[in-house]
């Protein structure tokens, strides 16, 4: 945990704030921090800065916080994620929110398990725990908005040309011909199928609305690796 992620009820006066669930455990046990200790702090979806730890037992950590650093620049990114098998949905959700993805659409596919629809995963707040983790991780403080589209060809034709307007559209895609760009650093939209990647179907449809088709080479990833290696190539 390289930044302390803090809430409005964490707040007890104007610059105090005090910690009693899983940050204090972890303050205590892997930080190992005493009274004057200064700790790496963010409010969500607000300022970073730092905290003095004022007092610290095993039930609670007051500090007196600063915050006066804006968080790190997002990236211009709106990533569409054919919706992943759970397990891997929390690793992926992790590593976008340290990477700086702020706009996630997670939609469905011929390929996609109708089960995973049905995955507490995708409860607000454990896709809230696995964003606040990364965000932790690359200390950052935005919080990334996650959206759900059951329904493929209505996203696709009715929500997703408004979504990428003036941007650039791709579709990674394994038996692509054009390779990905590096270094793109534009305002783009990413997307990505699912295991087994999409339908032919599927992807006209998406050729129809603009996306070109795009590969990283003749090696065929897994979803998440795919995700973290796409990202890192267009935004570096």
């Amino acid at each position: 945990m390289n930044l302390i992620l803090l809430e409005d009820r964490d707040f007890i006066g104007p610059d105090r704030v005090r910690l009693q669930d899983d940050r204090c455990r972890h303050i205590n046990r892997v930080i190992k921090a005493k009274p004057g200790d200064t700790l790496v702090c963010g409010k969500i979806n607000a300022k970073m800065g730092t905290g003095r730890v004022l007092s610290i037992d095993r039930h609670f950590i007051d500090m007196q916080v600063c915050l006066d650093q804006d968080p790190p620049s997002p990236l211009p990114l709106t990533l569409i994620l054919a919706l992943p098998r759970p397990k891997m949905l929390k690793r992926i959700l992790y590593n976008l929110a340290s990477l700086g993805v702020k706009k996630i659409f997670l939609v469905n596919s011929r390929r996609v398990e109708k089960s995973f629809w049905d995955s507490g995963v995708l409860s607000e707040s454990d896709i809230q725990r696995h964003l606040y983790l990364g965000l932790c991780q690359a200390k950052d403080t935005l919080v990334p908005r996650v959206h759900l589209k059951r329904f493929f060809s209505p996203f696709v034709k009715e929500e997703l040309p408004k979504l990428s307007r003036n941007k650039k559209r791709i579709l990674a895609h394994p038996k692509a011909k054009t390779s990905c760009p590096m270094g793109l650093n534009s305002d783009t939209v990413l997307v990505i199928g699912p295991e087994g990647g999409f339908i032919d179907l599927e992807v006209q449809t998406l050729v129809d609305q603009g996306f070109e088709p795009m590969t990283m080479g003749s090696r065929i990833l897994r979803v998440e690796t795919a995700v973290t290696a796409l990202v890192s190539r267009l935004f570096t």
